[in-house]
């Protein structure tokens, strides 16, 4: 399955990521606890998904346990060690087309934070 984090388009299994037993305890999880989660990691690296992408799979992974229709999130932290009530959090479900170009773009080194901020997130457009 792929998901994108911020403007990097993860490949993971969330089968193989988390265990029968640790699968049960993360059962009790809200989505809510899992984006509080989230913006902790990333209020302590905002740029989690680029220098600690193992971290970011899993959290990707966390996500779509919860609620398996959402495969993209956006983590917005203003900077290193900011409180963890400024970090945003957003949701969104991709279509597998919108995905597959994402991931093409990866692929060829043409994905930047401008380009997925176009194709997604939306947040420079005026």
């Amino acid at each position: 399955m792929l998901f994108l984090m911020n403007d990097v388009v993860l490949s993971l299994d969330p089968a193989e990521l988390t265990p029968p037993v640790t699968r049960d305890r993360f059962a009790k999880l809200s989505l809510s606890y899992v984006g509080e989660l989230g913006k902790e990691l990333f209020s302590e690296e905002p740029l989690l998904h680029r220098k600690d992408p193992e971290r970011a799979v899993r959290l990707a992974a966390l996500i779509m346990t919860k609620a398996p229709e959402i495969n993209a999130a956006l983590f917005i932290a203003p900077g290193r060690g900011c409180r963890v009530a400024d970090v945003q959090v957003r949701y969104v479900q991709l279509g597998v087309e919108v995905m597959a170009t994402l991931m093409e773009r990866q692929n060829s080194g043409a994905l930047t934070n401008v380009e997925a901020d176009r194709q997604v997130w939306r947040r420079l457009a005026a």
